[in-house]
């Protein structure tokens, strides 16, 4: 994940410092944790990697103040509980594989694109969308970007049994 990338999952424009990194760390954590936000996982999976990014980090981000992380947890959270999907996350981008063709109108309604020469859907926000015509291919861009695949979890809350004594 890039600097730039790693601003607007924060949601950080003008300056950037460690200590403005890390309040925004703490908030996007409070707000997208897996106890509060079902698609929680994946996203603080983002939010620590946009952290490591920018820890130490002092500049400017010229980017206007970003709402990137609530698009992104919209689109996670309108997919999350669907069957035969993977769910690939590539720096900011979200990818999607699998046995898609079944859930194509709600992949369309959460925002999601074809990419038909990488056969995968993705997401980015309409408004961070890429000047690129998408050259690159999936290894490529996971070797430029990393790449995780969260665990899938039919039931996120674990039920906890008193202790037997």
């Amino acid at each position: 994940m890039n600097v730039y990338d790693a601003a607007r999952i924060l949601g950080l424009t003008g300056e950037i410092n460690p200590k403005i990194v890390k309040k925004a760390f703490r908030e996007a954590s409070k707000k997208y944790h897996p106890d509060v936000n079902p698609a929680g996982e994946e996203l603080m999976k983002m939010i620590n990697e946009a952290y490591e990014v920018l820890k130490d980090y002092s500049g400017e981000s010229k980017d206007e103040q970003s709402n990137y992380s609530d698009l992104l947890s919209e689109a996670l959270n309108a997919i999350i509980h669907l069957d035969d999907l993977m769910i690939e996350i590539c720096g900011a981008w979200i990818w999607i594989t699998g046995n898609t063709k079944v859930h194509k109108t709600v992949l369309k309604e959460a925002g999601f694109y074809w990419a038909s020469k990488k056969k995968a859907w993705y997401f980015r926000p309409e408004a961070y969308r890429s000047k690129h015509k998408g050259s690159k291919s999936m290894d490529h861009i996971r070797t430029k970007y990393g790449s995780v695949t969260p665990a899938r979890h039919t039931n996120s809350h674990k039920t906890l049994k008193p202790y037997d004594r």
